[in-house]
């Protein structure tokens, strides 16, 4: 599986209760890898999907860190290192209430400076399916990127997914612009706010369901309320959410979606592979950071591993 996305820096502050406005506020910071694109990838690998290689973009000041715990997480990093832009960094605050509900805040830096010339059809090569970060859709290079990107798999026949990525963003770039660069695209996996947002429609069932006349599979991700399969206009399967205590739930949706994908490459049915994203969402949310322990640490844990 190819991964096209964001790679950035993410600097973790867990709080308890609200921010103090003018004065400190007591956290627990931590700075771990993410982006949302390398954080499926790293799920998609720990879930049991052994090719995974992620193309993107950093910047000289930590792009062989990035390429480290990638590849400790089973990734090979297929990193751009960007000349004049930084990586990116985003600022998670997450309330260590028990919601553990997080506000991100984001500069993108080089992870959204990916281009065309970043991009060889050769890239598919062996590859059976390719993700890409909705990321990309906020920039004019990431976005051209994405049109050559749909054009080669169209050539070679590769299924391609997409998690629009962010609500804040999609309602800056417009929702039909949005919807227009999707063409192609097999399986959608929208937040409940995106599928609701991308649809006008305030329940996220009507919303899947609508979404799903554009798209051959719609995968609506509810967090505590679990997931939605919509195909052909309906909703298919309703898959409850895994029992879980958060600590941070940043990365739960991006541990889902490399979790789907990769039960999708080894046979699931949808549904099927629903219950293993939501699964996989459940182990996100107790830990701190978006990705899943290094390969390393789980070297005896024997998943099976499939191309």
């Amino acid at each position: 599986m190819l991964v096209v996305g964001d790679v950035v820096t993410d600097v973790v502050a867990r709080h308890r209760g609200p921010l103090a406005a003018g004065t400190d506020t007591a956290a627990a910071v931590r700075t771990v890898p993410g982006g949302a694109g390398a954080n499926v990838a790293c799920w998609a690998v720990h879930e049991g999907c052994a090719d995974v290689r992620l193309l993107g973009r950093a910047g000289r000041d930590a792009v062989a860190w990035h390429e480290r715990e990638l590849t400790a997480s089973g990734v090979q990093p297929l990193l751009v290192t960007d000349p004049k832009a930084p990586t990116g960094t985003v600022i998670c605050l997450v309330d260590s209430g028990a919601s553990a509900e997080r506000t991100f805040l984001t500069d993108s830096g080089a992870s959204l400076r990916l281009a065309p010339a970043d991009w060889s059809p050769a890239l598919l090569d062996g590859v059976a399916r390719l993700h890409l970060s909705g990321y990309l859709f906020f920039s004019e290079s990431s976005r051209a990127l994405v049109s050559v990107v749909l054009e080669s798999t169209r050539a070679r026949g590769v299924p391609v997914s997409l998690d629009p990525a962010s609500a804040g963003f999609l309602t800056r770039l417009g929702v039909d612009r949005f919807l227009g660069l999707c063409a192609g695209v097999e399986v959608l996996l929208p937040s409940r706010d995106e599928a609701c947002l991308l649809t006008g429609l305030p329940d996220p069932a009507d919303a899947a369901a609508e979404l799903s006349r554009r798209f051959p599979l719609v995968v609506a991700k509810l967090g505590s309320e679990g997931a939605l399969v919509a195909r052909s206009g309906a909703v298919r399967a309703r898959v409850p959410a895994s029992r879980a205590t958060p600590r941070d739930t940043t990365g739960a949706g991006d541990a889902f979606t490399g979790a789907f994908l990769a039960a999708l490459l080894m046979g699931a049915a949808p549904e099927e592979a629903a219950r293993a994203g939501c699964s996989a969402g459940a182990k996100a949310v107790e830990r701190i950071g978006g990705r899943p322990p290094a390969a390393s640490a789980r070297r005896d844990e024997g998943d099976a591993r499939v191309r």
